[in-house]
């Protein structure tokens, strides 16, 4: 039998995420944004159509200046204003009982200890519901806003992820043993003083006591995503997750970049299989194809190009709004993100890719134009690549989910390529069939590691 494909919604607390312009259209209405209701209404309708995920991107500082200022993302709402999304989580775990909530965090923006307790928090709240995307924060803006001088380079920022997670590891899965947390109203023990264990972490960022302020969660451990495609991201992500967002141009070059980082995968320890694969598409749905096109091109006449520009700079460290549009990628590399410009080479193979390349990339790339049947195909192909699930990428809320739910879903599930039905207990028992993380995880490793109590 054909496994289903997951699916993820790929959203973030602001009003321009990705597709920049499209909220002026009438119907956008991701405007609101700061609204509690916006997110359970937009959340139930992702579980009305069985949707694993929402998955809440997020950026704790301006992206590098366009043109030498950041006024273009200011007036083009580019990510600014962006509001916390771990604290509208508990609004829809409390709304849903099934869908995934994952959150983004950089290991720039809050300390582990409380990250970690928070989590917990999230992970008690929602039952066992919550996942967490691990990032090292590609912005200079970001950096100076907690204090550093400029951004670090790319080798020290994944250096310092290693400690992150070492210290969150600890307080998840080590602190506190199984059966530790009593609650015995006859004797009067709440919790079994031998089974609490301080950490006593000591590293070259962190000093970390302990013990975990939050008894262990549903999953102890949230579910582990990360979307870096360098060679320095992918070994981190081979090492620490379990499901990588990726950024393809081709079902093609999904599957050789699968291959080789399932490779990564087995040679730190873990089954091939740890580690599933999310692709970014976006859709554009017709019931015809020629309503499709008509529908493509009305989009793009809202599209800002300029903010598409700005927001990919953003990911190469470098202000490309002095660039010609002729320029070649090559000469723009900077200390940001190395993910965007090995997605553009993947993308171009027979010559330099250049500014203007990667403009028309942001703004097209992933995009899938077609009718319900069409779009199924295509997603077949994806999944026959390697492909374990479609991050889809939104123009409009509610908009491009409920078309896709109402017209997409359908016909995925008589083709058998999405599921009917929830299974049953945390999402990483949806996912995986067990609620802990495996015992090839290094995470695992912290275990019964403490032997000191309180």
């Amino acid at each position: 039998m054909t496994r289903p494909l997951r699916f993820s919604a790929f959203v973030m607390n602001t009003t321009s995420h990705i597709v920049h312009g499209a909220w002026r259209r009438p119907e956008a209405e991701q405007t609101n944004f700061a609204s509690l209701e916006h997110w359970v209404s937009l959340a139930r309708l992702l579980e009305q159509g069985k949707f694993d995920f929402i998955f809440f991107a997020d950026v704790v500082g301006l992206y590098n200046d366009h043109r030498g200022s950041s006024r273009k993302f200011v007036e083009s709402g580019l990510q600014i204003p962006s509001h916390d999304p771990s604290v509208v989580a508990s609004a829809i775990a409390y709304a849903t009982e099934h869908l995934g909530i994952a959150i983004t965090s950089s290991i720039l923006q809050e300390h582990p200890f409380n990250f970690a307790r928070k989590m917990s928090t999230l992970d008690h709240a929602s039952e066992g519901r919550i996942a967490w995307n691990i990032v090292t924060s590609m912005s200079a803006n970001a950096w100076r806003n907690f204090g550093f001088g400029d951004l670090a380079l790319h080798e020290d920022r994944y250096a310092w992820a290693d400690e992150y997670v070492e210290v969150v590891y600890k307080l998840w899965e080590g602190s506190w043993d199984d059966g530790a947390l009593v609650q015995d109203k006859e004797t009067g023990v709440h919790a079994d003083f031998s089974k609490v264990h301080t950490i006593d972490h000591v590293g070259k960022r962190y000093r970390v006591e302990g013990p975990h302020l939050s008894a262990p969660s549903p999953q102890r451990t949230p579910v582990l995503f990360q979307a870096g495609s360098s060679p320095t991201g992918r070994r981190f992500a081979a090492r620490n997750a379990e499901a990588q967002f990726i950024a393809s141009p081709s079902p093609e070059a999904a599957q050789a970049l699968i291959a080789d980082t399932r490779r990564l995968v087995v040679d730190n320890g873990r089954a091939a299989h740890d580690l599933e694969f999310y692709q970014g598409l976006s859709f554009v749905i017709g019931s015809t194809d020629d309503e499709a096109r008509r529908k493509e091109a009305e989009l793009d006449e809202f599209v800002d190009d300029e903010a598409m520009i700005a927001h990919a700079a953003g990911g190469i460290g470098i202000d490309l709004g002095f660039y010609d549009l002729d320029t070649p990628i090559g000469e723009v590399q900077g200390e940001g993100s190395q993910s965007t410009l090995a997605w553009l080479r993947e993308a171009i193979t027979d010559r330099e890719p250049t500014v203007r390349d990667l403009a028309h990339m942001r703004t097209r790339s992933g995009r899938v134009v077609g009718t319900p049947e069409s779009i199924a195909e295509r997603l077949e192909q994806w999944r026959d690549a390697g492909v374990d699930g479609i991050n889809v990428i939104n123009s409009t809320l509610p908009g491009s989910y409920v078309e896709f739910v109402d017209h997409v879903l359908p016909v995925l599930r008589q083709r058998g390529l999405a599921k009917r039905e929830y299974e049953t207990g945390t999402v990483r028992r949806k996912l995986t069939g067990v609620d802990r993380l495996p015992d090839a995880h290094p995470a695992a490793r912290f275990r019964g590691a403490f032997g000191r109590s309180l």
